[in-house]
């Protein structure tokens, strides 16, 4: 019989600690749905690591890391699948046939792969920048993914997974039997936070308030944040993004309203502001971060845990597998 859970594909590159903005955009969502009864798959996309840079440098390291932050947040392997690319060559294989179902113009006009050009740290652009949505599509797809937690700058890479999903289902399936769902956004209620340069906040970029760091080092990153040059505290997006979204950053911890919040501070200026944001990032996450310095001293048990979310996603990728290859007349 067919489950009628709903089924989550979500994750990250291994490239740094997690940030704040990855809990708010996506992490909490994650929990609150695995708490809930879906079935959560969490891909830590070690291979997408190499589509802006030449080396994946300390992945090792960093797999270690996301899973640390994976379970200080309250992802838990009992409930959830987590697994990494390069363990599932299933998942791999799909981009094959993905890749044939859309144009190379299609993949130039995606804007969040034009965004990851002008940061890569690469001299040249590789193919597999390009292939980057498609890579993301097999990764929903493999486990056939009803819903798929993203920020609004991930809607793009979804929509081409939406498009990958229908076209194999009409190129190849049985009229009213397709192959796979054209799954669906699940946006957080939280816009996108700035980094502490007012840029997009990014684990590469150095400007992300990560989730491990200490109570001082989120004081001092808080303190450097840009704001602007009117004293009186507002919450106006449009208009003060800098400062809104440290406002917005305080008030997702301390689960208020921010135009509220931000009336509250009014003329206490940018110094009050950031004081009530350190202290509401402190307060928020102290619990994550005792956690997290439990979890990491035995690295042993995080990497089988790893092995057995390998096992568990190897399973599901082999059968879907299986079934394209059916549907393609490409079983010899």
């Amino acid at each position: 019989m067919t489950s009628t859970r709903p089924r989550i594909l979500t994750g990250d590159r291994p490239t740094g600690r997690l940030h704040v903005g990855h809990y708010f955009g996506s992490l909490e969502n994650r929990v609150r749905l695995q708490n809930e009864g879906a079935e959560v798959y969490v891909v830590i996309a070690d291979y997408q690591v190499l589509t802006d840079r030449d080396i994946a440098a300390n992945l090792p390291g960093y797999v270690e890391e996301l899973m640390l932050d994976y379970l200080a947040v309250g992802i838990d392997p009992d409930r959830s699948v987590i697994f990494t690319h390069s363990a599932v060559p299933a998942l791999n294989q799909l981009l094959l046939p993905f890749l044939s179902l859309v144009s190379v113009a299609e993949l130039q006009r995606n804007p969040t792969v034009k965004d990851e050009i002008r940061h890569s740290s690469q001299a040249a652009v590789s193919g597999l920048m390009f292939t980057y949505p498609v890579h993301q599509a097999a990764d929903i797809l493999f486990c056939k993914a009803d819903l798929v937690p993203v920020g609004r700058d991930q809607l793009p890479h979804l929509e081409i997974t939406r498009t990958v999903a229908r076209r194999f289902n009409e190129r190849y399936a049985q009229p009213g039997r397709p192959v796979f769902p054209e799954p669906e956004a699940l946006l957080s209620a939280a816009p996108l936070l700035l980094g502490t340069d007012g840029g997009k906040m990014s684990k590469s970029r150095g400007n992300a308030i990560q989730l491990a760091a200490d109570a001082d080092e989120t004081a001092r990153l808080i303190r450097g944040a840009k704001t602007d040059t009117e004293r009186h505290i507002s919450y106006e997006p449009e208009r003060r993004p800098e400062v809104s979204s440290l406002v917005l950053l305080a008030a997702l911890c301390l689960e208020r309203e921010p135009a509220e919040l931000a009336a509250e501070i009014g003329g206490g200026g940018a110094a009050r502001l950031k004081q009530v944001v350190t202290e509401a990032v402190n307060e928020r996450f102290a619990a994550v971060r005792a956690r997290r310095a439990e979890l990491a001293h035995d690295r042993g048990a995080l990497r089988e845990l790893l092995r057995r979310g390998n096992k568990q996603a190897n399973a599901v990728a082999d059968a879907t597998l299986d079934e394209v290859r059916a549907v393609m007349d490409s079983v010899y």
